[in-house]
Order: structure tokens, then C-alpha cells, then sequence
């Protein structure tokens, strides 16, 4: 495998640009990692059925369970919970287990009147208490589902709760469609083994790392759900290829390099996200400075501009798509690209090393020894990318960045991580990371100076007073319609941002498409071929799904 792997790459660098060469990589890896992965999980054979479908999404098991205060459902629809409110395909606000709700002129109470008619899988009924307990768990708790903000949740009457925040926080309508509610009956440290929900689905079966089993609730208050079982297989790449092939699943999430097979009886189904991959400088020197946990933070060469820009010029990233992504993508230019808050001056014309050479040389950097890489004051052009080492996309994009950057001067080692190890790395060295929620919240995470503690939000260290400004007028505004001008404001005021134009702090690379294979006898209630609006998730429409084929 090794020497395989070897010779592959040996090819690639005799190119100028690798990224197609860089499949062949990938391939190798994803082969051997998924066949083994397939020997592990016992699939049993399912033709499908309004009774039955089997489906691979990719998924691996919820390390704590299926319990939404630990982050359950922060993806994906909870499926065994509801929420208070939800968004459609088209992400537009709908009432779930509201029937209606306002906000206070001060823009830090949510007041939310909830249905009477819903109860839990147990059948006891869902009151404004549960929703109260779910957000005052949350709170207590550091789950995915960051509802720090909060200050307390208060049951007004059976049917009423408000949630009192500490200040004004628009995004936090986002967190509102994301958790959902648990019974404060039932909740304990083993709920995330056993959900009670009030969901469309409940949970029957789990084979830890093999299998979730769900059946449709019959105390569900909405629409009853066509498909009335489902089994989800966890399952990857190329394993739920060859168990799609087989004929034993009849929805499976494919890695991109096998979306141009075919399968008999089934569609590729390509949905668009706005899941996006991109580099995230570090944006401050290294002055010795670390986090509290003791990790070094600051970097000589990416806290020049002139890098940040240049290494933003010189990527191509319609090449990245054609050649990582097999053009199941499209180029990202910023972390908005195809969100409503996106801004156009985002976009550049990239692939350009005579750009990115011209940025380089007017900033004083010079190769002086003819070794290829540019120096300035003592300090060699290079730097480190640190990347998730079980992401065989980021592998890929990494690789084929640290040659284009090649050409233009700066050399760049690569180096796949755990995500521990990238962790203390991340401050110091660049890392590609995956991002993208249908949250503006991202936005602040990233760029807002006060979010710079160390960790994951903000790990370069950016800071620019007038994004934090606009940033904060955007959590304070009244309505997502009226935020959105701030968060357009913040990538960009005309003048600084950190877009490329501005502040060049990230480098953002690509936007993914999702491929499927659909059963020809599945409706999943999108068109069959493609998705055009973009969508967080596949089973955001479960409950509309039906087997349209007659048993043979």
C-alpha cells in the first residue's frame, strides 16, 4: 500500500498542477480504508418498501447518543425530537411546536407558544416545562448547541415559555430551530441510549457502530411519516457504494470519484450545501505568546498580508473542483458563498501567479539565494497545513495547494492530524478545516475579535474593529432581514474586511456538493437529478418520503 501510494505521488510531482493526479491517491486510500469498513457492518438484504428502506448517509455513530443538549440534531433534523421551530428546504422559518411567538422590543426575550396537542413517544404530554428544562439543560451543558447566551428559560403557563437572554443575539433564533426538546421526566444520563422524543421517528434499534434502527411515532402530531421504518447503516465511502451495487440500500451517500458510475435501478442525486472547506490563517507574529491551554499562537509569515493575499491569487480553485471534487463542487471565495449574506466583492480572479508574484515583490519579498522561495528580513516564505487526517477531500486540497503555491514562491508542507493534535496546532500553523451552517453566527465565530479564546473559534487571532462593529449591529438587529446588511458589512464596508480585498484572513477553497444514489423507487420529495437551492441536509423532508414502486 505504501510503496503504491509512493509511486502515485512520485507522478504528481513531475506536474505542474497535481489535483488530478491527486485522485489516484485518494482512491487507494478510500479503497482500502471502506472495504474494511464494509467486512466490519453485517448488511443484511432489503429490496425496499412504503414498509422499509435501508440508507447509508454516511454517518458514524453520535459518540453521546441520540440526546440533543449534547449536540444530537445540530446537522441534521433531531428525527426522535421536535423543535420549536424549524426550516424547510428552502430555509424558511416554519412553526414546529410553536404556534406562535414574538420578540421583545429590547430584542432579548422570546416568548413562544407552544401546541397543545403533542406528546412524547411515552405518550405524556409535551408542556412549556419540557421546553424551559431542554434550554436550561442546555445551557448547563457545553453541547454543540451553544446556548450560553441564554440566561434562563421560564415556563409562563403550560403553554407558554420565554427565553430571557443576556443581550440581543439574533443567531440565536438558529439554536431555537436546532435543539430539540426533551421530556424532564425522562431525561437522564442514559437518554442519549433511550430518547423519548416527540419527533416523527423513534428509536428501536442501535448496533453500536453498525446500525441504527427508527420507526415512525404514532403519537407524532404531524404528518405521519410514508416510510415507516428505517434502517441507517453507518457505513462510508466506497462501503456504501458496493452495498448500493448490491441492491441493499436504496439511498446512499457516495464519495465524489464514484458519482460517474452507475447503478441499475438507481439516480445520482447531487445536492447542493453549504458545506466549504478553506485555510485559516494564523493571523498575528509569534511573539511567544500561548492560549491558556499552553499552545503556541502566531506566525511570521502568514501575519504578512502579502502572503495571505498572494497564497489567495495563486489557488486555483475551478482546478481544485475539476480535479479533488470531480466538479461536484464550486469554487468558494468566501465563508457566505451561496448564503444570503455572501457579498460579490468576495470573488476574485484567481489562478493567478503573475498576481500573486506582483503582490510578493511590492511587499519586498525576493528569492536572494535562488532556491525558489521568497524571503523578506530573515524570513523564508514557507509554512505549514495542518489537516484532519481521516479527510480524504482536505488531503487532497491540501496537497494540491502546497504545489500551485509552488510556482508562485512559498513553500508549503502538509501534514494530516487528529483533530487533538490539530488543536494545538491551529494557532501557529494553517489549518483546512471544514465549516458551513446556514447560521451568520459562523461569521462572528470567525472573525469577531472577542472570539479569539483559544480554541476552535476565531484561531488565527483576526482582529479589525470595524468587522467587530458590524458584527455586533448584526446580533443586535430585530430581524434576520434587518441583520443581514451588517453581515454583508462585515466581509466588506468598501474599505477593510477580511475578504481578499481587505484583510485576506482566510483563504476559503471550495464548496461541496453531496452525491447520492437514490432508488428509482424512491421519492425523497426533491427533484430526482438535482437540488438547486441549497440544503444543510437530505432528510430534511423525511417525513415526505415514499416508495412509489408496486410490490413485484
Amino acid at each position: 500500500m505504501r510503496i503504491k501510494l509512493l509511486s502515485i505521488y512520485k507522478c504528481c510531482i513531475k506536474r505542474k498542477y497535481i489535483t488530478f493526479c491527486l485522485l489516484g491517491i485518494i482512491l487507494v486510500t478510500f479503497l482500502t480504508a471502506c472495504n474494511q469498513a464494509l467486512h466490519k457492518n453485517k448488511i443484511s438484504q432489503s429490496k425496499g418498501s412504503q414498509n422499509q428502506i435501508v440508507i447509508g448517509l454516511g454517518w458514524g455513530d453520535s459518540p453521546t447518543g441520540f440526546d440533543p443538549i449534547l449536540g444530537w440534531g445540530y446537522h441534521d433534523p433531531p428525527l426522535f425530537q421536535s423543535t420549536l421551530l424549524r426550516r424547510d428546504k428552502n430555509h424558511q422559518l416554519l412553526n414546529d411546536l410553536a404556534q406562535s411567538y414574538t420578540l421583545s422590543a429590547d430584542k432579548k426575550v422570546w416568548t413562544f407558544n407552544i401546541r397543545p396537542d403533542v406528546r412524547f413517544s411515552d405518550n405524556k404530554p409535551l408542556t412549556a416545562e419540557d421546553v424551559a428544562y431542554t434550554f436550561n439543560k442546555a445551557k448547563e451543558n457545553a453541547g454543540l448547541t451553544d446556548v450560553t447566551v441564554l440566561d434562563k428559560a421560564v415556563a409562563k403557563s403550560t403553554y407558554e415559555v420565554k427565553l430571557y437572554l443576556k443581550k440581543p443575539q439574533i443567531t440565536f433564533i438558529n439554536r431555537i430551530t436546532q435543539l430539540g426538546i426533551v421530556p424532564k421526566h425522562a431525561y437522564n444520563s442514559n437518554y442519549g441510549r433511550h430518547p423519548i422524543g416527540s419527533g416523527p421517528y423513534q428509536l428501536v434499534q442501535w448496533d453500536e457502530g453498525q446500525q441504527m434502527i427508527v420507526e415512525a411515532n404514532p403519537n407524532y402530531y404531524g404528518n405521519q411519516p410514508a416510510i415507516k421504518r428505517i434502517v441507517f447503516l453507518f457505513i462510508k465511502g466506497d462501503a456504501v457504494f458496493t452495498a448500493a451495487k448490491a441492491g441493499r440500500i436504496q439511498l446512499a451517500n457516495i464519495p465524489p470519484f464514484l458519482a460517474n458510475k452507475s447503478i441499475a435501478g438507481m439516480k445520482l442525486h447531487i445536492l447542493k450545501t453549504y458545506s466549504r472547506l478553506g485555510l485559516m490563517f494564523p493571523y498575528v507574529p509569534d511573539t511567544g505568546r500561548k492560549t491558556a491551554q499552553g499552545n503556541p499562537i502566531g506566525n511570521n509569515v502568514t501575519a504578512n498580508r502579502a502572503i495571505r493575499q498572494a497564497v489567495n491569487y495563486a489557488i486555483n480553485r475551478k482546478e481544485l473542483v475539476a480535479g479533488v471534487l470531480e466538479g461536484y463542487g464550486f469554487p468558494s471565495y468566501s465563508p457566505a458563498s451561496g448564503l444570503p449574506w455572501d457579498v460579490s466583492s468576495a470573488v476574485i480572479k484567481d489562478g493567478n501567479l503573475n498576481k500573486a508574484k506582483q503582490i510578493l515583490a511590492s511587499d519586498g519579498w525576493k528569492d536572494n539565494d535562488g532556491d525558489g522561495i521568497v524571503e523578506k528580513e530573515g524570513i523564508t516564505a514557507k509554512f505549514k497545513i495542518v489537516y484532519p487526517i481521516d479527510n480524504n477531500t482536505s488531503q487532497g486540497l491540501a496537497l494540491a495547494i502546497s504545489q500551485m503555491l509552488k510556482y508562485a514562491g512559498i513553500k508549503v508542507n502538509v501534514e494530516g492530524k487528529s483533530w487533538s493534535d490539530i488543536s494545538r496546532r491551529m494557532h501557529r500553523d494553517v489549518g483546512l478545516f471544514p465549516w458551513g451552517i446556514y447560521d451568520p453566527l459562523e461569521l462572528y465565530n470567525l472573525y469577531h475579535s472577542s472570539a479569539a479564546q483559544g480554541d476552535w473559534r476565531n484561531s488565527g487571532y483576526y482582529s479589525n474593529q470595524s468587522v467587530d462593529q458590524a458584527l455586533d449591529k448584526g446580533m443586535a438587529a430585530a430581524s434576520e432581514n434587518e441583520a443581514l446588511q451588517y453581515w454583508k458589512q462585515a466581509q466588506w464596508n468598501g474599505k477593510t474586511g477580511p475578504i481578499t480585498l481587505g484583510d485576506s484572513a482566510s483563504a476559503w477553497l471550495v464548496n461541496l456538493n453531496q452525491t447520492y444514489f437514490i432508488s428509482s423507487c424512491l421519492d425523497i420529495g426533491m427533484d430526482n437529478q438535482t437540488s438547486s437551492s441549497y440544503n444543510s441536509s437530505i432528510i430534511i423532508n423525511i417525513t415526505n418520503w415514499k416508495w412509489v414502486c408496486q410490490k413485484m
